[in-house]
């Protein structure tokens, strides 16, 4: 079932550099399907990422609802929010802020394994498919994020979302800090994924040509609303 957001609308609070009642977000309406792209461009400050943020549950509107299996997620029993949480996942341009600097990234990984209670006998083997799929190497494991380049950390960050075999994925601005090279070498795997495993992503960025590349469909944010283009 696709992901929803329905009459999105956020608002500035007042304060000495936002008038009061500015929306970030007017009424947006977005919908994610499973194997598909939908990239979504904008100005900086446009509300791109705070839309991001609202459909992984991360920030509440002022008005609108995230519907999620065909449920809003206000008012869902605690169960049916954990499904959410690990079938909608989030990948930021920093991959270090999703990463523990100190910890190896054996334990990284164990530890997402734990959380969603596969038994310890099957953790070595788990997470050796999951690196595979994002084309690192074992010996990484024994390794802190401090120790990896930015390009092995967001191929890390991307199998501890495997782990959890997301539905979707919202990608904000997730290669813009790469050079070109190694962008150019996520961006494919992303694409591969999404193709192997049928997720649906939301994919944010500035770039037309990352966009191009990548999207199915395309909307832009412009004072607060939404303009879509096939």
């Amino acid at each position: 079932m696709p992901l929803k957001a329905e009459g999105i609308t956020v608002s500035y609070r007042p304060g000495i550099l936002s008038p009061p009642g500015r929306r970030i977000l007017d009424d947006v309406t977005l919908e994610l399907r499973q194997g598909e792209t939908y990239g979504l461009m904008g100005a900086s400050g446009s509300g791109k990422s705070t839309l991001s943020r609202v459909m992984a549950g991360l920030e509440t509107p002022r008005e609108g609802r995230v519907v999620y299996q065909g449920s809003p997620l206000k008012g869902m029993d605690r169960s049916a929010f954990a499904a959410f949480r690990r079938g909608v996942q989030v990948m930021f341009q920093d991959p270090t802020a999703a990463l523990n600097p100190k910890k190896p990234t054996a334990r990284s990984l164990s530890d997402v394994l734990r959380l969603i209670r596969v038994p310890a006998r099957e953790h070595s083997a788990v997470i050796k498919d999951a690196l595979d799929q994002v084309g690192l190497t074992p010996d990484v494991l024994a390794r802190t994020p401090t120790q990896l380049s930015g390009g092995q950390n967001q191929r890390l960050v991307l199998a501890r979302i495997l782990l959890l075999e997301p539905e979707y994925l919202l990608l904000d601005e997730p290669t813009s800090a790469l050079d070109v090279s190694v962008q150019a070498q996520i961006l494919r795997l992303l694409r591969d994924l999404r193709e192997d495993r049928g997720m649906g992503y939301l994919f944010i960025s500035h770039d037309r040509d990352v966009v191009g590349f990548m999207a199915d469909r395309v909307g832009v944010l412009r004072d607060g609303r939404l303009c879509e283009k096939e």
